[in-house]
């Protein structure tokens, strides 16, 4: 099969296209043919050996954890998913090339009416969100300021948010505004202006808050609410203040609890944006770009046509 390798760490130019040989589903494994694989900052990290003492890597390696496609395989004693369904959700490693081996917890069944490109920018988003909102715990009728509301996970938790009746404001630069209005958001700018324009938009006060963006925000909250109310998934120094960190093994992920977001993604009440599709052998293109950052949406490497993928 065909694979983008990496034999050493370093700058996007590390990867190149090779055949390889095809992996198979054990015990207890589900073998999916991939159709996308959507390129992550974990990526990055790991490529340029950032990450290296924490995630291990054995050269030659494939990397990519989250990818949508159609399970070709399943071992023995899986149930569920079955051969032929459209999956999306993650993989331990592997996801760019054309197999890739995970375990049937880790993936999900997409729903006939959404595209696998359009489920294939949800898992990371929505799981990050759905773990960081779980501890803040945010109650129908109240007021939650949402920071980097634009971005893949501030979007995410804006919409999760207020289809449980949440009132959301949204921290976005200017450019952004309606974008975060679109999402059901109110949105205000961030930085210096944001105390002053929160007592606008929220006169009654705020009542918790979602750090997705970092850059002091978690303290400027704390003006506003207490620590225990504030969740953060970037600001890991805001704990020493009593504000909640939501962090999470990003190679333990149950895509089981996507189910419910991909329902409301085929009913129009969970919006995602593709920032670009690359072909498969654009993905160092694609490692550049999501490393300049200021991407709104997903970057996805197409992997493959699949015969009724997008069914």
């Amino acid at each position: 099969m065909k694979a983008q390798v990496i034999t050493r760490f370093g700058e996007p130019e590390v990867f190149e296209a090779r055949e390889v040989d095809s992996p198979s589903a054990g015990p207890g494994q589900v073998l999916v043919r991939v159709a996308v694989a959507a390129v992550n900052p974990l990526d990055a990290k790991i490529r340029g050996g950032a990450l290296s003492s924490m995630f291990p890597t054995t050269f030659p390696a494939v990397l990519g954890n989250e990818i949508a496609g159609v399970v070709e395989a399943v071992g023995a004693g899986v149930t569920e998913p079955s051969v032929g369904e459209r999956v999306v959700g993650f993989a331990p490693s592997g996801g760019y090339a054309e197999l890739v081996v995970t375990t049937p917890d880790r993936v999900v069944r997409v729903p006939d009416a959404l595209p696998l490109t359009k489920a294939a920018t949800i898992p990371t988003a929505a799981e990050t969100a759905q773990r960081a909102l779980a501890l803040l715990d945010a109650r129908a009728g109240e007021t939650v300021v949402v920071n980097a509301a634009a971005g893949s996970v501030g979007s995410a938790a804006v919409q999760l948010l207020t289809a449980a009746g949440v009132r959301v404001i949204g921290t976005a630069s200017e450019v952004n505004h309606d974008y975060v209005r679109a999402l059901g958001a109110t949105p205000v700018r961030y930085g210096d202006h944001l105390i002053a324009d929160l007592a606008l938009a929220a006169p009654d006060g705020v009542d918790a808050a979602f750090d997705a963006g970092g850059r002091g925000f978690a303290d400027q909250m704390l003006t506003l609410v207490e620590p225990a109310r504030i969740v953060t998934i970037v600001d890991f120094a805001a704990a020493r203040l009593g504000v909640q960190i939501a962090a999470g093994d990003p190679f333990a992920v149950d895509a089981r609890s996507l189910a419910p977001v991909l329902d409301l993604a085929v009913q129009g009440r969970f919006a995602t944006e593709v920032a670009g599709v690359v072909p498969f052998d654009g993905v160092a293109e694609a490692h550049r770009r999501s490393e300049d950052g200021h991407l709104r949406g997903k970057l996805l490497v197409h992997v493959a046509d699949i015969a009724g993928a997008n069914a």
